[in-house]
């Protein structure tokens, strides 16, 4: 078991609450309501079913909802400071949907970081050309989508352990979507009726390990890069989306050892959230509690040069859903 770092200094969230999953000391974890002045309540008792967990909300989450809403606004219920908490992922999802190359910016400089020594293209050749790549991708409705595993899940305080075997670990915060209602070959304008929230996800990446360098027409290896345990930092909260005026311009931002990396609106994604849920649900059926992850904008470490090693601290936020806080740990220090 890793320790949990220090929590980020507590960020209000969108709207009058958020679905978290916590646990006090000597208690087990429970689903909880959080309010933005820092209190929780148990769901489990304020529901009146004591077996319930965040992923079985979410399976009746159209019905729950307005049920919730009147909790948050009734101060006779058994509310307690959140500061009093140990704060969880916010849920354990049964399915992981990550989407990837899905920030113009981040491509770009993905596409010239990853350039052969022997590559003839100039800088500015490279960059035009996969541009012209992603525009072709855009009017063909293909965003690139792989599958992720749900032991990658850790809580948004948790500390990353880095793999020995990991030469190149690398941020990547994301906007993650949590689905309520099942989909399956839903319309990109059915598509967002089948979110419950959103939260926060770093989708970790050892980026020495992306391609497969012994049968390069294999392309990706996404099993080795980012299946690690404890390599999708989540939360803090799910945030409804009825809070989230427009998720497609929200500032993801994310700070290495207190220096900006990553500061970049969603408004530079390729394909926005209902595009991609609507894209997934034409193979895969989703269910409650899934994740989908929308990409990563630019300013990686890949980009910048400097990559992850022991006793990084990584701050995450993402406008109106809170912040995490996560230290990396070498693997052989544990």
């Amino acid at each position: 078991m890793t320790s949990a770092a220090t929590p980020a200094p507590f960020t209000p969230f969108s709207g009058p609450f958020a679905i978290g999953t916590l646990s006090a000391p000597g208690e087990t974890r429970f689903p909880s309501l959080v309010t933005p002045d820092g209190r929780a309540l148990d769901l489990r008792a304020a529901l009146d079913e004591p077996a319930l967990t965040t992923l079985t909300l979410l399976e009746r989450w159209d019905e729950e909802l307005p049920r919730l809403h009147t909790l948050a606004g009734d101060p006779a219920r058994d509310w307690r400071p959140l500061a009093e908490m140990t704060v969880h992922a916010p849920v354990e999802p049964r399915q992981i949907f990550q989407s990837g190359a899905n920030y113009r910016q981040h491509v770009i400089d993905l596409a010239v970081a990853h350039r052969a020594p022997d590559d003839p293209r100039t800088v500015e050749e490279a960059r035009a050309e996969v541009a012209a790549v992603m525009d072709k991708r855009a009017a063909e409705d293909l965003p690139y989508v792989f599958i992720g595993l749900p032991t990658t899940i850790s809580g948004p305080y948790d500390d990353v352990v880095l793999p020995a075997c990991a030469q190149k670990p690398d941020w990547e915060l994301e906007l993650a979507a949590v689905i309520s209602r099942p989909a399956y070959r839903v319309t990109v304008d059915e598509a967002l009726d089948h979110v419950a929230g959103y939260t926060i996800a770093n989708d970790l990446t050892d980026r020495a390990t992306v391609f497969r360098r012994d049968m390069p027409p294999i392309g990706t290896d996404w099993l080795r890069s980012k299946n690690a345990p404890g390599f999708t930092p989540l939360g803090p909260w799910i945030v409804p989306a009825g809070s989230i005026a427009d998720p497609s311009d929200l500032q993801v931002t994310l700070k290495l050892n207190g220096e900006t990396m990553q500061d970049e609106s969603t408004k530079d994604m390729i394909f926005d959230v209902a595009r991609l849920i609507s894209y997934i649900s034409q193979t895969a059926r989703l269910l409650p509690g899934d994740l989908v992850l929308t990409g990563s904008p630019a300013g990686n470490g890949i980009h910048w040069g400097r990559l992850l090693r022991d006793g990084d601290v990584m701050d995450g936020s993402v406008t109106g859903l809170g912040a995490q806080r996560t230290r990396c740990v070498a693997e052989e220090a544990r």
